[in-house]
């Protein structure tokens, strides 16, 4: 069965580019209605931005979306990651301004306020993207490659010359409330000079202490420290878990990422859907129903997170 919100939900915060305040409303939406972004602050005939790869834009520091009026809207990740990982099919989102807000930097708190609102079955067949043949992209050294699984894995590997980073990898399966516990509480990260450099550009001007994990010269600035010692290659898996759902369904295959980043998980997207042979689109059926990633979940899974 297809899902929606049960109840409308809302949502403040500030964008982590802009700087700028940012509201933002989840309405509930018919089935078949898929992931739709709605700009409340464009004229009615070009505000809709229906999550799709072929609305999908080449960006490097956050995933985004443009429709054929070219209105945007960026850093859906963390967002995309909640309601893939709630399992929520259909929603309205709508937003005054063009970036999500960027809240404490994980996707913690989308999830709460969407099973907070409560999450609704729709009276409609649910249908998954099955990856059926490998597909790989590669660029300066960094790889993504999505593979036939019967769930959705998740695998990353990092490597940084900041020692309180350094190599990470870690792998698992996105069912059973793993995302909320294991993922949905990790923090976007940079160096410090990464920020200095990037407000200078006129970036990252909403970035600060409290909505991101800053490392410089072996130490964690951020107050409280990491979540988990992991958090950085746990965060680059939750970024993978919402730009996998720019495909607009829930999708059974195994992704491995290896310092990939946003544009490199989009690009694999589009290079899956260039080739028919390697994907279809069915509908759930048995026991894939309860290897989905927002089956049987509820708050209690986001407690457990560490």
């Amino acid at each position: 069965m297809q899902t929606t919100i049960a109840t409308q939900c809302s949502i403040s915060g500030t964008g982590l580019h802009s700087g700028k305040p940012v509201r933002m409303r989840m309405r509930p939406a018919p089935a078949h209605s898929g992931l739709v972004f709605r700009r409340t602050d464009q004229p009615k005939a070009r505000r809709d931005i229906r999550v799709s790869p072929e609305n999908w834009i080449e960006a490097s520091l956050c995933t985004v979306l443009a429709n054929e009026y070219g209105v945007r809207v960026t850093t859906i990740e963390h967002l995309l990651a909640a309601l893939h990982g709630c399992g929520v099919h259909n929603v309205i989102i709508e937003l005054d301004s063009e970036e999500v807000p960027i809240l404490d930097g994980s996707a913690a708190p989308f999830v709460r306020k969407i099973l907070a609102a409560g999450i609704k079955s729709l009276d409609a067949p649910l249908q998954v993207l099955r990856v059926l043949k490998a597909v790989e992209v590669e660029k300066d050294g960094a790889r993504a490659r999505l593979s036939p699984a019967p769930q959705l894995e998740l695998a990353f590997e990092i490597d940084f010359a900041e020692p309180a980073i350094g190599h990470q990898r870690r792998q698992m399966a996105m069912c059973n409330g793993a995302f909320l516990r294991e993922l949905s509480d990790c923090r976007t990260f940079c160096l410090r000079r990464d920020v200095e450099r990037m407000q200078a550009a006129g970036l990252a001007l909403g970035g600060t202490l409290d909505n991101a994990v800053v490392f410089h010269e072996g130490e964690v600035l951020s107050p409280g420290g990491l979540r988990r010692a992991d958090e950085p290659v746990r965060h680059k898996m939750l970024d993978a878990m919402g730009d996998l759902y720019v495909a607009g369904l829930p999708v059974l295959g195994r992704y491995d990422g290896v310092r990939a980043g946003h544009a490199l998980t989009g690009r694999l997207l589009q290079a899956l859907f260039a080739d028919p042979s390697a994907y279809e689109i069915v509908p759930v059926e048995g026991m894939t129903r309860k290897r989905l990633p927002g089956t049987d979940i509820s708050l209690s899974d986001l407690s457990l997170s560490a």
